[in-house]
């Protein structure tokens, strides 16, 4: 890794390492000590004291904590002013879909959040909501610099602004019903996929597609797979982000919720990594290979 990197890969690895450990908190409270009422560990005084401070400030601090990763990550590779840019027009126009989406039930379905995630702006969307889109497309856009040809041409632009936006959408398969099951948000018309229109899809693809060719614009395919290729952290970042989700949805018996987000997320993930199943006993993991492998 060049030595300009190395201050902005050791800060994205302790915001990463925190982002982590608050996930990781947050997915055993909610499996355990407030999956029951009447657990043990809830009666206590320490509990009445940390619980409603933990439950209030959990949730948006993990994720502005991954934002905060990936935005020094990529700092380290594209420079201070690029990613500056990335983080900026992500993050602006993930918060106007959130917003029209809230407004008008377009192109998600008819939603609203509640106050669990913190301030809302406008009244409307919860502040960490578009940076969380800003880290997660980071990730995808990492899954695209391993296992899509990079070049600058328009197909390939699009060709890989709609991978990113299906590798997102991944995401949701199990973070939609496990947030409505815990009341973070609720759909004012419920669907057929655990109470999740499946419209909700379509905007999901659409918006991260979208999102994704902007990003592409300032930073293009062959430069985003250089700086990308051999980097870890945001895969890391993509894949940690699916744990709590899918812990809800086996707590709950949202099974099909649990198994097909599962599925949606090792997939990319596995292929990225360098693992293929029919290669087994050849080739096995392959992590990091490239120009830098040594960097993260």
């Amino acid at each position: 890794m060049p030595e300009a990197t190395r201050p902005h890969a050791r800060l994205a690895t302790a915001l990463l390492a925190a982002h982590v450990a608050l996930i990781a908190f947050s997915t055993l409270a909610l499996t355990t000590i407030l999956a029951r009422p009447d657990h043990p560990l809830r009666l206590t005084p320490f509990a009445a004291q940390v619980m409603p401070i933990a439950w209030k400030y959990s949730g948006m601090t993990y994720v502005v904590l991954g934002a905060l990763a990936a935005l020094a990550h990529l700092t380290g590779r594209i420079g201070a002013r690029r990613a500056a840019a990335l983080f900026a027009i992500s993050s602006g126009i993930a918060l106007g879909s959130e917003l029209l989406g809230t407004s008008t039930g377009y192109p998600f379905g008819g939603y609203s959040y509640t106050p669990l995630l913190g301030w809302r702006i406008a009244g409307l969307v919860p502040f960490p909501i578009p940076v969380s889109w800003f880290y997660m497309l980071y990730g995808a856009l990492a899954i695209c610099a391993r296992l899509l040809p990079a070049r600058d041409d328009r197909a390939t632009l699009w060709r890989w602004s709609l991978v990113a936006g299906l590798v997102l959408t991944a995401w949701d398969v199990s973070m939609d019903p496990a947030m409505v099951k815990t009341a973070h948000w609720v759909w004012h018309e419920p669907g057929a996929f655990y109470g999740m229109p499946l419209s909700n899809f379509a905007g999901w693809i659409l918006t991260g597609t979208v999102i994704a060719r902007v990003m592409l614009a300032i930073v293009p395919p062959t430069a985003m797979a250089a700086a990308l290729r051999d980097a870890r952290l945001p895969l890391v970042l993509y894949a940690v982000n699916g744990v709590m989700p899918v812990a809800i949805c086996l707590r709950d018996g949202l099974w099909w919720a649990a198994g097909l987000g599962t599925l949606a997320m090792v997939i990319p993930l596995t292929l990225a990594l360098g693992f293929r199943p029919w290669a087994l006993g050849q080739v096995g993991w392959t992590i990091g290979r490239g120009p830098r492998a040594e960097g993260r």
